[in-house]
């Protein structure tokens, strides 16, 4: 037991007692937090919120392609949470960017469209094709935003019918600026869901800019657990109402077989003007009228004038389709 410790026992203790301060001391380092971003929201919302934006694009190209009678391309480019400094260091300038009311809530968003758009658009509003030269460096004037007034009206519209299905949101204009940093309308570390859109009109392409304060969007979480999965589970009535009218007007193969026997290629071959085939069926029995291919109706021959036609007797089932 009076066994003395080698150098080399020695330095592994105090190697151990060494390890284990820094152990203690790396438990007890903070870890960083980021003040400026207290307000950002989960991923499942902003996938939600990125599907909603999906469902405006396609509304979108349908009413900017009626409004401007051109052939138009919109495509959802990104839906990300940015602070509102980063989200304005993105834009051009200069270029058109408004101010949105979101009653009934007390905020404000911001929808920016850029100059490479805004210029073709007036051009199609005054009679033109769009595809002028435009210098991209001038600002719009107090004339050319009143003829925006109307591409604005509808944009906010299409965006109204989207949001509605998580909550009623009124959007409007409060005010127009060509400059970005002249909308202070938030706090520079303030976290916004950027949502960018890209818009093609002939040969133009510019970025449509939409931000809504996350703050905003984070209050809304429950109406989202709630409307979305109810949207993503069942149509509305009204949703069944607008897929039938566009479907309306679609048109469909029918036809209506009567069943012969099986015949050798020889015999069918022989086939001579006057001959008879017997088919092994009686005259009454019902026959099926096929649509697209689906056994969908069961009917009679009758006769319609000089023409034959088919008396429906029954629906069939789908189980016995």
């Amino acid at each position: 037991m009076n066994r003395q410790l080698s150098q080399q026992e020695i330095d592994s203790v105090f190697q151990d007692l060494r390890g284990n301060q820094e152990a203690r001391a790396s438990a007890r380092r903070a870890v960083s937090f980021d003040f400026r971003r207290p307000d950002r929201i989960a991923k499942s919302q902003l996938r939600a919120i990125h599907q909603l934006h999906d469902n405006f694009v396609r509304n979108l190209v349908s009413s900017l392609s009626a409004y401007l009678r051109s052939y138009l391309i919109v495509n959802l480019v990104s839906v990300e949470q940015l602070s509102y400094s980063e989200f304005l260091e993105c834009l051009p300038s200069p270029t058109c960017i408004a101010s949105l009311g979101l009653k009934p809530y007390d905020a404000n968003a911001v929808l920016e469209m850029n100059s490479s758009l805004i210029f073709p658009i007036l051009e199609i509003l005054l009679g033109g094709d769009g595809k002028l030269q435009f210098d991209g460096q001038r600002e719009i004037t107090e004339i050319e935003q009143v003829l925006l007034d109307g591409l604005f009206r509808l944009i906010l519209r299409d965006l109204h019918e989207a949001w509605k299905f998580v909550t009623n949101i009124d959007f409007t204009i409060d005010t127009i600026e060509t400059e970005p940093q002249f909308l202070q309308i938030l706090a520079p570390t303030e976290a916004v869901v950027a949502v960018a859109i890209e818009i093609r009109i002939g040969e133009s392409m510019g970025m449509m800019n939409i931000a809504m304060p996350s703050i905003i969007i984070k209050m809304m979480r429950q109406k989202f657990d709630q409307q979305w999965s109810l949207r993503k589970s069942e149509s509305t009535d009204v949703e069944q109402a607008r897929m039938l009218n566009l479907i309306r007007g679609s048109r469909l193969d029918s036809e209506v077989l009567l069943s012969g026997p099986e015949m050798l290629l020889r015999d069918l071959m022989h086939l001579e003007a006057g001959d008879v085939v017997s088919f092994d069926r009686a005259a009454a029995q019902p026959l099926d009228m096929r649509v697209n291919g689906d056994r969908r109706y069961v009917g009679e021959l009758v006769r319609v004038g000089q023409r034959a036609g088919f008396r429906i007797l029954d629906l069939v089932r789908e189980d016995a389709r």
